[in-house]
């Protein structure tokens, strides 16, 4: 059985959720067949620049592409996903796309190889399109052979190039290249699409769950996919996630978890708070991760107190019942006093690591702060 990320990878366009900016770029470049020789997609990981490259290089090389429209047309941008061309990308036969690792292909050698190869006419498409996912890290070497290549491209051959930092790279690499930066996905987007996948698998998932798994993901859909494909398997027979097993299998935090510490935080309630933190270890959760939801928690805390409209207008994907929690714990404290806690628990996070008892610079903030 195909993992989730897989077996749900967008096959056009129109599935791609939450980079509206680059697709509707790249689709306007087709229909006017107006194509560039280089591509650099910059941003978090799991924010789909593999995903939309890879679709690319499929539509460019569709034999017959679709319009917008019904009916399939040349100057259309959806790839048909029927004729050889699409199904050999879709099943990664394609001798005409060729993708580079340069985590592990990051030597001269590997693009003077390339170099070689890219001499030569695609087998059987129009382009031969390269793919090479964190060009980051290249070698210094290896980065001015590929510029090498990228000034002088021979006019089969198309770049792609991914990274998720993209000021490692050499500037005269990015100069020559249409740069598309992807932004890291909102919850909500995340939530629609899961909630999407769990009906198709047949699996309930409730709000609470939901949730979870896409505030844990942290703007990444391939984690929140990778999340969700644990739980599934956890579930088995049952066909239903809930919280608790969320929480027990990976040891996620949920919202009114956090949201109830925060709560005895501002109260000064020392005992509450420090009954909640071995609360956590107790039921087997990650107190790291506890700390991160906390962090992020706070975070929307602070910014609900200078702008009580930021998360509704932002779209984040907070129920309404957390939006109204948030506004009335922000309308009771300062907003110094909130960016002085905030700070306290970052401390508090890379603390952590290091500590011989794992609870007790959390323990200690807290104590501090009440």
């Amino acid at each position: 059985m195909a993992v989730l990320y897989r077996k749900y990878r967008p096959q056009s366009f129109a599935e791609v959720i939450g980079q509206e900016h680059v697709v509707q770029t790249l689709t306007n470049s087709l229909k006017n067949a107006n194509i560039s020789h280089a591509y650099l997609f910059c941003g978090p990981r799991g924010s789909g620049k593999t995903t939309i490259a890879r679709l690319f290089a499929k539509a460019v090389n569709c034999l017959a592409r679709k319009a917008t429209t019904e009916g399939t047309s040349p100057h259309g941008a959806e790839p048909c996903n029927k004729c050889i061309s699409c199904e050999e990308i879709s099943a990664g036969k394609s001798i005409d796309l060729i993708e580079i690792d340069a985590a592990s292909h990051r030597g001269i050698d590997d693009i003077r190889e390339l170099r070689e190869g890219i001499k030569f006419a695609p087998v059987s498409s129009k382009y031969k399109i390269f793919i090479i996912d964190e060009c980051h890290q290249l070698s210094k070497d290896a980065s001015n052979a590929l510029l090498k290549t990228l000034e002088e491209p021979p006019s089969h051959a198309i770049f792609i190039l991914a990274t998720t930092e993209a000021q490692k790279m050499i500037p005269t690499i990015v100069s020559r290249c249409q740069r598309f930066d992807f932004k890291r996905l909102q919850t909500i987007e995340i939530t629609k699409k899961l909630l999407h996948i769990a009906k198709k698998e047949g699996i309930t998932l409730n709000d609470s769950a939901v949730s979870i798994i896409a505030l844990n993901a942290r703007g990444s859909f391939r984690d929140a996919e990778s999340i969700l494909d644990q739980c599934i398997s956890f579930a088995g027979d049952k066909k239903e996630i809930t919280s608790e097993d969320i929480k027990s299998l990976l040891g996620l935090v949920e919202m009114g978890q956090v949201s109830g510490f925060v709560e005895a935080l501002l109260k000064k309630d020392t005992k509450k708070c420090l009954e909640s933190i071995n609360q956590v270890l107790l039921q087997g959760g990650d107190l790291q991760e506890f700390t991160k939801t906390l962090i992020f928690y706070l975070r929307q805390l602070l910014i609900t107190k200078i702008d009580p409209d930021f998360f509704g207008l932002q779209n984040v994907g907070l129920t309404e019942k957390e939006s109204n929690l948030l506004k009335e714990q922000s309308a009771g404290v300062s907003q110094v006093e909130l960016q002085k806690i905030t700070e306290t628990f970052i401390e508090a996070e890379n603390k952590i690591k290091y500590s011989p008892i794992i609870q007790l610079p959390l323990e200690l903030a807290v104590i501090g702060l009440t």
